[in-house]
């Protein structure tokens, strides 16, 4: 994993991000980070956590936040934050390639075999409910390698079915995309009821972050 600060100015409070795959830093800048430190963790060819985590207890108030892929990565290292006042999942689940419970394996497979093309062109559209919202995305797109990225869906499924996940409850909320191109909301919702986790339903796709414009917002979609 990498890791990059979008705001370290020793504020008590901390927000760590998760990405999803195929994502870095750069989309995420226009977010007003406001009276909280945030970090945003991306790039999963390597699941080991980034120095940068290791020393989150001077932080009076921590919230993680989660998307996408990023919610199944950090599950991983989840006593890192079982003491964060809050952890939130957004379209995303802790078992990401799943019939049930996330992306079907034939599609995920499918998305995998194709990764190159699509990167280059339809996927970022379709991560998006509106046009508006992808026009947004141009502007501070993700500045990644094409092969980084599919290396990145390569380790990342590699680690995934070596992974033998239990159903437990972990995060405090969800958030789920009723528009959600890439993971089936009913998929996801059903993942969060098997987990008993809360769930909040609203009207974006599956990158949900440009109808925001604080991440102090995003914190309060789940109460």
């Amino acid at each position: 994993m990498k890791a990059y600060w979008l705001n370290k100015e020793n504020n008590e409070n901390l927000i760590v991000f998760f990405a999803g795959w195929s994502f870095d830093e750069n989309p995420f800048k226009n977010i007003a980070c406001k009276n909280y430190d945030v970090i945003i963790i991306y790039d999963y060819n390597d699941l080991s956590l980034p120095a940068e985590l290791n020393n989150l207890f001077e932080y009076k108030n921590k919230i993680l936040i989660t998307w996408s892929m990023g919610v199944y990565a950090a599950y991983l290292h989840k006593g890192l934050f079982e003491n964060f006042d809050k952890k939130i999942a957004i379209n995303g689940t802790i078992f990401p390639v799943d019939d049930k419970y996330g992306i079907s394996v034939k599609i995920f497979e499918l998305t995998l075999k194709h990764a190159q093309t699509g990167l280059k062109e339809k996927f970022y559209k379709n991560i998006f409910h509106t046009q508006e919202e992808y026009e947004k995305y141009l502007q501070n797109p993700v500045q990644r390698s094409i092969e980084n990225r599919v290396s990145e869906l390569e380790n990342l499924y590699k680690d995934i079915k070596n992974n033998l996940v239990k159903y437990e409850k972990f995060y405090d909320y969800a958030v789920v995309s009723e528009f959600d191109k890439i993971i089936p909301p009913k998929n996801q919702t059903e993942s969060h009821k098997k987990n008993n986790t809360p769930c909040t339903i609203l009207p974006y796709g599956h990158n949900l972050f440009y109808n925001f414009n604080s991440w102090e917002e995003i914190t309060q979609l789940c109460r």
